[in-house]
């Protein structure tokens, strides 16, 4: 792919970026795609910016600067998860996703490119967010495009571990989400700390929303039997 035209906002990221390997991650989402519906973006320019520099975007946190575990909830085709990961060959990333099609893809990934610092697990968050193996267990949980955030603060917030933070990636709509988040962010034991406003280089915008956690989550939550979606917090 080109990197050409978006020189200045890779650099801004402030660390070396391995676009070989994010060249060969596209190409790999490319060819699954044609018999796997996993993105319906494929026009190369739209890749780089709503799938790469879109998933790199956590990187301008501080609350990134850390050492610890993260997971992205829902990943999806690995992004922002997978992107991160190859950024940060440091950091262990954990890629969580219902459906077992993209775990497959992802796994297809890993082998492909050599990664050693990502596992992937196949789950549920109202179920994996009962398991102690995963509850409070991570510095950085994040998630992109999932659910409105009192649905996603309910599904996230029990893996995040007292004081790591939740990083909800969300479009321009991410201040009024918090507003209405409020009562479920508190009831899940956490506090917003920031809300950065971010423009890509292609237009859009985005809010990446980051939720401390101060207390542990009541043992209650996640609510399981899809009761989040039905009956939002």
């Amino acid at each position: 792919m080109d990197w050409t035209t978006r020189k200045d906002t890779l650099e801004a990221f402030g660390l070396p970026l391995p676009l070989s390997a994010f060249d060969r991650y596209a190409e790999i989402l490319l060819e699954w795609n044609q018999h796997t519906n996993l993105t319906r973006i494929t026009e190369e320019q739209e890749m780089i910016d709503k799938h790469f520099i879109d998933s790199l975007t956590p990187l301008l946190l501080e609350e990134m600067q850390g050492d610890g575990k993260i997971l992205d909830l829902g990943t999806g085709a690995g992004f922002p998860g997978m992107v991160l990961a190859l950024a940060l060959p440091d950091r262990d990333v954990h890629l969580m996703d219902s459906l077992n099609k993209r775990i497959s893809f992802l796994d297809a990934v890993i082998e492909a490119l050599g990664v050693e610092n990502v596992k992937t697990y196949h789950g549920r968050a109202e179920e994996e967010g009962r398991d102690p193996a995963f509850r409070e267990q991570y510095e950085i949980v994040l998630s992109r495009a999932v659910a409105r955030l009192p649905i996603l603060a309910e599904y996230c917030l029990p893996f995040v571990e007292v004081g790591g933070h939740l990083i909800a990636m969300k479009g321009a709509e991410g201040r009024e989400e918090v507003k209405e988040a409020k009562r479920a962010i508190d009831i899940l034991g956490g506090t917003v700390a920031e809300i950065k406003e971010i423009h890509l280089p292609g237009g859009d915008e985005r809010s990446l929303v980051v939720i401390e956690k101060s207390k542990p989550t009541p043992k209650k939550y996640p609510r399981g039997g899809g009761k989040p979606r039905k009956n939002p917090l």
